[in-house]
């Protein structure tokens, strides 16, 4: 995954922040700014000029009974060729439970195993 222009000029502390709500898939900022042990205040800085940016999405919510926005990356930003075979997508998403014996497995894995 390249990264954009925009990730180039982030601080160290907005690369963390973003680092941060990419492997979360998404953070109440309330959580966010706790989580990279910074303040208040500078978590709030980092998660305005990652939206300003254009790195994030921040969303209006209750959490805890308290107002805080919802941080979640970009969806542009999300890989989903390693979800992938060929093109197949993966048996493992959606809610039914998969059966590694499955044939929808094997024929997945048999496609990943092609495309080398």
């Amino acid at each position: 995954m390249s990264t954009s222009s925009a990730e180039d000029d982030l601080s160290e502390d907005e690369r963390r922040g973003l680092e941060l709500i990419r492997q979360s898939g998404g953070i109440h900022q309330s959580d966010f700014w706790k989580e990279l042990d910074v303040s208040s205040r500078k978590g709030s800085r980092i998660v305005e000029s990652l939206d300003e940016e254009d790195l994030i999405d921040r969303e209006e919510t209750v959490y805890n009974g308290h107002n805080t926005y919802y941080l979640t990356p970009k969806a542009r930003d999300l890989d989903f060729s390693l979800l992938m075979a060929g093109d197949m997508l993966s048996p493992f998403i959606g809610d039914e439970e998969v059966n590694p014996q499955s044939d929808a497995f094997t024929q997945w894995i048999m496609n990943l195993a092609y495309e080398e």
